[in-house]
């Protein structure tokens, strides 16, 4: 323990690295509240002496972290355990999580992430890879910053680039700027409250663009399937692959796919629409206590008129409705992605911000240049199916 406040920060061991093993030495990170040395002053200046110690744990082993979830009100899917076994299967990302709980003490705060390791656009550390978003589960702001203190501190030390919060609901008002956090709001998702009734619901959907889409698929006689078998999956990733060479984009590895299944189990199901026997849509919507994330899409463009995907979202919103569920959130968009907004906006959903923060500030988290960018979807343009998903495999892993 560290018994002077005033002295050097103090790092015992290095525990964003793995062991010989390839785990992660999930030991006490302890610090001190510096006068000196890599933090500065300020950093710390306000926080009460009972946060003078961080701790780090490994939320993969540690079955506190899957109860303080269950129980914590900001929690989402993408802090769950099996979203987190996802990413270290798929990527190889090892999550951890801080906190100013002790070992032996039930957790009541904790920020979950996962240090990106990559030689193509650096190392950092990001709250949460893959995820739309990821608060911080913490509401004493005190704490708050000694934890955004430390993760600073990594960055400082030169172990990573930068550090990158992705909060729904925004990091505590002040903290931004005395942490010199850099604010960025390029994306925004949108909630639909599922408090009232279907019919009313239904009547909030656009007419023509949504209601009128409903009923041609229905009269269509599309085949409806869900579940998370092998064959749903088959169908579901030819699907991804046609709709991102569409929009010239390298797909998610099947293993992604697999893994999340595998790790959600009944959290994660996967929608498929056919037309006499062929495929033409697909959704993955995943659950968490209450509320239902609409996550991926695809679809097949010849037959967009049969408006399978507004069949599979209808029934996905149903199902949320049945199974309880408060809030139906259909997912991340770039804020200058118009099309993809106003079709979200069209199920009668609200738009929210998504305050992501940064340090430092002015930090290029662009993973290509315009060359590379404009040969990526060339590739994806002209690849056959099995290279283009390995493009995406070897890509994916550098961009978290």
């Amino acid at each position: 323990m560290v018994d002077d406040p005033g002295q050097v920060l103090e790092i015992r061991s290095d525990v964003f690295q793995t062991n010989s093993g390839g785990g992660l030495q999930a030991r006490d990170l302890r610090i001190g509240l510096p006068q000196r040395g890599i933090l500065q002053s300020a950093d710390f200046e306000n926080c009460h002496r009972e946060y003078a110690e961080v701790f780090v744990l490994d939320p993969l082993r540690d079955r506190r972290w899957s109860e303080f979830i269950e129980r914590h009100p900001d929690a989402s899917i993408f802090h769950s355990t099996g979203w987190l076994e996802a990413l270290r299967r798929t990527y190889g990302y090892q999550p951890l999580v801080v906190t100013t709980s002790g070992r032996n003490e039930p957790l009541s705060n904790g920020i979950v992430l996962c240090k990106v390791r990559s030689w193509a656009t650096g190392d950092r550390l990001i709250s949460l890879p893959f995820s739309d978003h990821c608060d911080p589960l913490i509401d004493d702001r005190r704490g708050l910053e000694a934890l955004i203190a430390i993760l600073k501190a990594e960055v400082e030390r030169g172990r990573c680039r930068y550090l990158e919060m992705r909060p729904l609901r925004g990091v505590s008002s002040g903290i931004p700027q005395s942490m010199h956090l850099e604010k960025d709001e390029a994306y925004c998702i949108h909630q639909l409250d599922l408090r009232p009734s279907l019919d009313e619901l239904y009547h909030k959907f656009h007419k023509s663009c949504v209601q009128r889409k409903i009923r041609k698929a229905k009269q269509e006689g599309l085949l409806y399937e869900e579940g998370r078998s092998e064959e749903l999956l088959s169908k579901f990733y030819k699907l991804l692959l046609r709709t991102r060479r569409r929009h010239q984009l390298p797909p998610q590895s099947m293993a992604w796919f697999r893994n999340l299944a595998d790790c959600l189990e009944e959290r994660l199901k996967v929608r498929v629409v056919s037309k006499d026997g062929r495929p033409i849509a697909g959704i993955i919507t995943t659950h968490f206590r209450d509320t239902d994330v609409y996550k991926y899409g695809c679809s097949d463009a010849r037959y967009h008129n049969l408006g399978g995907i507004f069949l599979l979202m209808w029934h996905a919103i149903q199902d949320a409705k049945a199974a309880g569920a408060r809030c139906f959130d259909l997912g991340r968009s770039k804020q200058e992605n118009g099309g993809l907004v106003t079709f979200k906006e069209h199920w009668g959903s609200t738009k929210i911000l998504l305050p992501y923060h940064r340090y430092p500030a002015g930090t290029n988290t662009a993973v290509q240049s315009a060359w590379k960018l404009w040969l990526i979807q060339k590739a994806c343009a002209y690849l056959p199916d099995p290279l283009l998903e390995t493009l995406g495999a070897v890509l994916y892993k550098h961009m978290g």
